[in-house]
Parts: structure tokens; C-alpha cells; sequence
């Protein structure tokens, strides 16, 4: 008889999968036009990306870190990147090849992941994927930043013209999408060099 394991859902866990339905609240609120919606999705996103620290902290500083709070966390950290780029696509703030990309990663990876798993091998993020995580949260939060100041703050201050700043501010996104784009290509090369034997072979043989 196999012994079933339950998995604990400690606060780590529960801040790192509450970053799945967050999602799709933030996507909700960029398609929304009323006052408020872009700061509201611009805030909730700086909310996960904290969560994103906040729940490895946790698990470290009382000694809960399990092997699901490791795979989730990366996988939510996909979802979440995944579900904002396409929604950045569809309004024409990253252009298709660089979301092509970062999705075509996310999934090999990720799928890499589970073939490791499967052989008792757990893919934990490194430095690489790390920096790429980073960086490509820098540049969603640049991306979501642009529409808060251009319907909110611009609402609040009309006095002020702030197109120039806002085409700054999208501009930057971009360039450091682009930068997490690259990290993303280098991170994932360095994790199927690292673990090709354990993926690419055979268990049975």
C-alpha cells in the first residue's frame, strides 16, 4: 500500500498560492476603466511581489520549508509572469516574439520540472532564475505603473501635463522586460545543462 502524504497549508504555502487568484484580479482591474482600477492592479501586484519574499522568508525563519513550498513557488512566480505578459500583449505593451519567448521558457522548465520530480530529483530555483524573476517583476511593475499614472495620478493632478513621464515610465518596462527576456534564455540553457542527465535519461535503463 502507498502511503498517502498530506500537504501541510502552513502560511508560507498560503501566501505563495494566493498569488494564483490574485492574478486574475489584476488582470481583471487592467481591463477596467474606471478611477482607481490601474493603482488598484498596480498595488496588488507590489502585494505579490512581497508575498514572493515574504513566503520564503517565513518557511526559513520557522524552519517549514517542504519540497511543495519549493515547486509552488516557482510555479505561482510562472503563472503570475505568464498571465500579466499576455495580458501586456493583447494591449500592445510587449510585443509578441519577447512573450513568445519568455512563455516558451516558462513551460520548458517547468516541464523539466516535473520529469526531475518524477525521479525523486527537486529543480529549486537558482541564482539565474532568481535574477530573471527579479527583473522581469521590475519590469511588470514599470508596465503596470504607466496606466496608474496616466489615468489616476493625471486625474488627480490634471494641472500637471505627465505624457512625457509616462512614456518614461513604459519605456523602462520594457528595456528591463527585454533584460529579463535575455536572463530568462540564459537561466533556462543553465538549468537544462545542469540537469539534462537526470531529465534525458531513462529511468528504466
Amino acid at each position: 500500500m502507498h502511503k498517502v502524504v498530506f500537504v501541510r497549508m502552513n502560511l508560507p504555502n498560503i501566501i505563495t498560492l494566493s498569488r494564483i487568484p490574485l492574478m486574475f484580479v489584476i488582470v481583471g482591474l487592467m481591463y477596467c476603466d474606471r478611477l482607481g482600477a490601474a493603482s488598484a492592479a498596480f498595488w496588488l501586484f507590489i502585494a505579490c511581489a512581497i508575498g514572493d519574499w515574504l513566503d520564503g522568508y517565513i518557511a526559513r525563519k520557522r524552519n517549514i520549508v517542504s519540497t511543495f513550498g519549493k515547486l509552488m513557488d516557482a510555479l505561482t512566480d510562472k503563472i503570475m509572469v505568464v498571465g500579466l505578459v499576455i495580458a501586456l500583449v493583447d494591449k500592445h505593451e510587449i510585443p509578441v516574439p519577447l512573450a513568445l519567448i519568455t512563455m516558451c521558457r516558462e513551460f520548458l522548465i517547468t516541464g523539466m520540472r516535473m520529469a526531475a520530480a518524477s525521479k525523486g530529483v527537486i529543480v529549486a530555483a537558482d541564482g539565474g532564475g532568481k535574477s530573471k524573476t527579479v527583473t522581469q517583476l521590475i519590469a511588470l511593475g514599470f508596465l503596470l505603473g504607466a496606466p496608474m499614472v496616466s489615468r489616476d495620478w493625471a486625474y488627480l493632478v490634471p494641472s500637471l501635463d505627465l505624457s512625457q513621464f509616462v512614456e518614461y515610465v513604459s519605456k523602462t518596462g520594457l528595456v528591463v522586460f527585454i533584460i529579463g527576456t535575455f536572463l530568462a534564455v540564459w537561466s533556462g540553457w543553465r538549468y537544462v545543462a545542469r540537469y539534462k542527465d537526470v531529465v534525458f535519461t531513462d529511468a528504466g535503463r
